[in-house]
């Protein structure tokens, strides 16, 4: 007897983790591409902490790209934890720039600010990470009546649960 058609279908996170991993590493380099188009097609100038959720974003696409290039479940296994572990960074980023540092006249030696000195990524490519206003300039900016923070936090966190149910269908 067949019980093939018995068993639930399975899930494209099962079917298709490279896949999967590509389409997070579109999304995060989305997510990327509207912060600088809000940045320099809107005026809406960035935090230390918009910059450093920036940071995330392009090193979650980097790693959900290695997995995405690489065959060895091993290695997709080891991307989708990154992404988890970047996406639950990116949360806790956003919610520190949203419940603190917007409360704060000045983002100056926080996290954020120490990482991007420390990098020198600032200087190095400044249309991409350059600071140009502080946390509570930056809280100001809304679309759709909610902070860019809110959002960023939210798409992190579709990204974490994208990653963790990779994890899950590895099972």
């Amino acid at each position: 007897m067949n019980t093939a058609h018995h068993l639930p279908p399975r899930s494209v996170f099962a079917r298709m983790p490279r896949g999967v991993l590509a389409l997070v590493a579109l999304v995060a380099l989305a997510a990327v591409g509207l912060a600088l188009l809000s940045q320099h097609g809107f005026g809406m100038q960035p935090c230390p902490w918009c910059i450093f959720q920036r940071v995330l974003y392009l090193a979650l696409a980097a790693v959900a790209l290695l997995g995405w290039i690489s065959k060895p479940r091993g290695v997709q296994t080891a991307a989708s934890l990154g992404v988890l572990a970047l996406a639950l960074g990116g949360v806790a980023s956003a919610v520190f720039q949203h419940k603190v540092a917007a409360l704060d006249a000045s983002c100056a030696l926080t996290l954020a600010d120490r990482f991007l000195m420390a990098t020198g990524l600032e200087t190095t490519l400044p249309w991409l990470f350059q600071v140009t206003a502080t946390c509570m300039d930056s809280a100001g900016y809304r679309l759709l009546g909610l902070g860019y923070e809110v959002w960023s936090g939210a798409l992190f966190a579709l990204l974490a649960a994208t990653a963790l149910r990779l994890l899950l269908a590895r099972r």
